[in-house]
């Protein structure tokens, strides 16, 4: 679980730190003119908070699946965060 919170922070990075906007689906089919209408610095903002939240939940999973040694802990933790952030960067107003 550990190494899925260091991609979902890596991913985060690289979107709204790396410029690496392609990683967006979708972002890089646009045309120049089609780009220009979206405010893709405030979309990866959204990506970064969401990814860091996603690793968090991860990384929390993980030290309470340690502390208490309940293996479904970080895997309930570890679905938890994909079924809350990718709904979350679905539906989020951009």
């Amino acid at each position: 679980m550990i190494g899925a919170a260091i991609l979902f922070i890596v991913l985060g990075i690289l979107i709204k730190y790396g410029k690496m906007y392609f990683l967006i689906a979708g972002y890089n089919t646009l045309s120049k003119e089609e780009k220009e209408k979206f405010d893709i610095k405030g979309i990866a903002n959204v990506f970064r908070n969401t990814m860091f939240g996603m690793a968090g939940c991860n990384i929390l999973g993980y030290i309470i699946n340690q502390q208490f040694e309940n293996h479904n802990i970080d895997t309930i933790m570890f679905f938890g965060s994909l079924a809350v952030g990718i709904p979350y960067l679905l539906i989020t107003p951009r």
